[in-house]
């Protein structure tokens, strides 16, 4: 009979560490889909952007170094989402694609206060619209974000409660990076769009 008693109990505590493991599984796929979500509109942006520098392009051509940052930094965070996308929770490339897409933003930046001067540009229809396309896929890219962040944060959690950390620990559950900005206080100040 005591025998019995034991064999339970090893089998209650086995499934109870594999419910455990399987929740940190789930939980390690939520905040890796969440970033996926990311890419795919971060894809959607950088197809955007040579469009727009193509329409800009025939109205501003005094500016083409600004018109070439932009496509270097489009390259640059390309290159940077491609590699954060391989291993969405590793610090190291996280903090590379916050970086790069910092730079995208700074230019863009740039490249819509010079078009301020170019009224023709600005009533151009297709600017209007690739504008109105890049502003949406913005606010798309900023909710990604956020329910990225809220993935990482919940899997973080999970690995960091116990009974869960031992079996993380030995599961080999890496901690997850949130996708932080990278950009200074300056540069956190919205960049208007609006072409009207």
């Amino acid at each position: 009979m005591g025998i019995w008693i034991f064999l339970g109990l090893v089998v209650l505590a086995v499934a109870w560490l594999v419910s455990i493991f399987n929740a940190l599984v789930q939980y390690k796929n939520r905040y890796k889909n969440a970033f996926a979500q990311i890419d795919v509109q971060l894809k959607r942006r950088y197809d955007l952007i040579p469009n727009l520098v193509e329409t800009a392009r025939a109205y501003m051509a005094h500016e083409r170094s600004t018109l070439e940052a932009v496509i270097a930094a489009r390259n640059s965070a390309q290159s940077a989402r491609q590699a954060a996308a391989q291993d969405p929770g590793d610090a190291q490339t996280m903090q590379q694609m916050a970086a790069a897409e910092a730079g995208l933003r700074g230019s863009l930046g740039r490249l819509f206060a010079l078009s301020e001067a170019y009224p023709d540009l600005k009533s151009n229809e297709n600017m209007v619209q690739l504008t109105e396309e890049l502003s949406s896929t913005e606010n798309r890219i900023s909710f990604a974000r956020q329910a990225y962040n809220d993935a990482v944060m919940h899997y973080n959690t999970a690995l960091e409660m116990f009974p869960n950390s031992v079996v993380a620990r030995r599961g080999n559950f890496p901690i997850a990076t949130l996708l932080e900005s990278t950009d200074s206080p300056e540069a956190r100040q919205v960049v208007k769009v609006s072409f009207n």
